[in-house]
């Protein structure tokens, strides 16, 4: 997969810290800073491919990415 987008991302100019938070408040600070990034979706689209299960991607929490990745999978399954 291509991850040259990675960087474009505007995560490039903050700690890591801020996107691998601890509570909801700081998924919220990682949050904002995803709404305005120009590779918003090719982030959330890496760590759905690749099962990333820590930290905000693409403006998703981990918890937000299981639900995506679920209703993907349940989608293709009734489309069989």
């Amino acid at each position: 997969m291509d991850t040259d987008w990675m960087a474009d991302g505007l995560c490039r100019s903050c700690p890591p810290s801020v996107f691998f938070p601890s509570d909801g408040v700081g998924v919220e600070v990682a949050r904002r800073i995803c709404a305005d990034c120009p590779v918003r979706e090719p982030c959330l689209e890496y760590a759905l491919r690749n099962g990333v299960d820590h930290g905000v991607w693409g403006g998703a929490s981990e918890r937000e990415r299981r639900r995506i990745a679920r209703q993907r999978r349940l989608a293709a399954a009734s489309s069989h």
